[in-house]
């Protein structure tokens, strides 16, 4: 049989007769004439519980209906009266975090363009709803549909189910479908979940258990956005203890920034924008007294070229600059009042020539001298990891 905690979820203590009991290693697999234990499946876990006092390990749906799957059967048996349990707290999360998704669809239905369904599912951390939309969900639009949630919360709103007619609920346009998730959609009828009553605020085919009214979900958080492919969207909340901790999170951290910054967490983020063009500006006045120095003294290095191998040679340190960066400024110097440039800084070495000698050349005369290794061009070439401070590379290479 199937089960009935669809129909009923205010159920959780029952009496049913045991109708078959198949016994292996791993445990055994007991079939009730009548079980309020909703099986996994649609997105949504299996109930917890016991049964005859033996805890259920996990609820399926098999070929014979619903099988309940115990690690001990131990007085169980065929034809015999079993008082059942349903694991009260974890029966009422499901079914806040179940009609808490058809909620947010519902606010996506408001928000998104071309919304399709791809399915949820239910961890004792968080809830996920897929969409497929062709709307990019960004941070505006999650906080939008945060709010929305909590406010069909806050209206109290009614929520009902019922069977309808397949084909008639399929032809409704404001039914919301996925058969690749959703229990009950191949029969010639299928449940149909409302909820707002007379101007609903969502309707979907399911056959997960639900709240009878939306204040019974209590605060939803949005967690996070992801794409898991397939051209989907997923959004991420949490409902119950886990909601109520992320917005304790949220709230602490956003104190906690405000104070930082001398200011409430209403004027926050524009405090945060006014440092970040302060900030900005100060790299920028930093970068051109940077640029200024190194102008400073390079054209020091000018006015003390020595000539060697027939050559003026331009040779010094230059703060400031990384090995890149020594590379693009001897490259640029070459040949301008010096044959050769050769500039260190922090252990790195950059050499460009203009004229009979090479580049390469050099960096492996520094590098055998003192260690470390490079290469390059003719032209210009770098050398790194030397094995002695940048003045004395300096005077090797001034040929001191």
């Amino acid at each position: 049989m199937a089960t009935l905690a669809a129909a009923r979820p205010d159920v959780l203590a029952f009496e049913a007769s045991v109708e078959g009991v198949e016994r292996s290693a791993d445990g055994a697999a007991v079939r009730l004439a009548e079980s309020y234990f909703y099986p996994e499946g649609g997105g949504q876990p299996a109930d917890r519980g016991t049964i005859a006092g033996q805890p259920v390990e996990h609820v399926r749906t098999g070929e014979d209906g619903v099988v309940h799957l115990l690690e001990s059967a131990d007085g169980i048996e065929p034809g015999a009266t079993v008082a059942c349990q349903v694991d009260e707290a974890f029966r009422s999360y499901c079914m806040r975090a179940h009609t808490a998704s058809h909620v947010l669809y519902g606010a996506g239905r408001r928000l998104l363009e071309e919304l399709g369904y791809g399915g949820f599912g239910i961890t004792p951390e968080k809830v996920r709803v897929d969409f497929t939309t062709s709307t990019e969900i960004d941070d505006a639009t999650l906080v939008e549909l945060e709010r929305l949630v909590n406010r069909v919360v806050w209206e109290s709103r009614p929520v009902s189910w019922e069977e309808q007619d397949r084909e008639e609920a399929l032809a409704r346009e404001a039914v919301a479908f996925n058969t690749k998730t959703e229990e009950g959609v191949t029969g010639e009828t299928v449940r149909v979940v409302t909820v707002g009553g007379e101007e609903p605020w969502d309707v979907a085919a399911c056959g997960g258990t639900h709240v009878s009214n939306t204040r019974e979900i209590g605060p939803v958080s949005v967690l996070e956005r992801s794409n898991p492919g397939e051209g989907l969207t997923r959004v991420e909340f949490a409902v119950g203890e886990p909601g109520i901790e992320r917005r304790t999170t949220e709230k602490r951290a956003a104190l906690d920034v405000a104070r930082e910054l001398g200011t409430n967490v209403e004027s926050a983020v524009e405090e945060l924008r006014r440092l970040r063009e302060e900030r900005d500006d100060l790299r920028s006045e930093l970068s051109a007294l940077q640029d200024d120095l190194v102008e400073a003294r390079i054209a020091e290095l000018r006015e003390a070229t020595v000539e060697r191998d027939g050559g003026q040679w331009l040779v010094g340190t230059v703060e400031r600059l990384d090995a890149n960066g020594l590379a693009d400024r001897a490259q640029a110097l070459a040949g301008d009042g010096a044959d050769v440039v050769a500039l260190v800084n922090d252990g790195a070495l950059a050499v460009a020539t203009a004229g009979d000698a090479d580049a390469g050349d050099i960096v492996d005369e520094v590098t055998g001298e003192f260690g470390g290794g490079g290469g390059g061009s003719p032209t210009v070439a770098q050398g790194g990891g030397l094995g002695a401070d940048d003045e004395q590379v300096v005077a090797f290479l001034r040929g001191a």
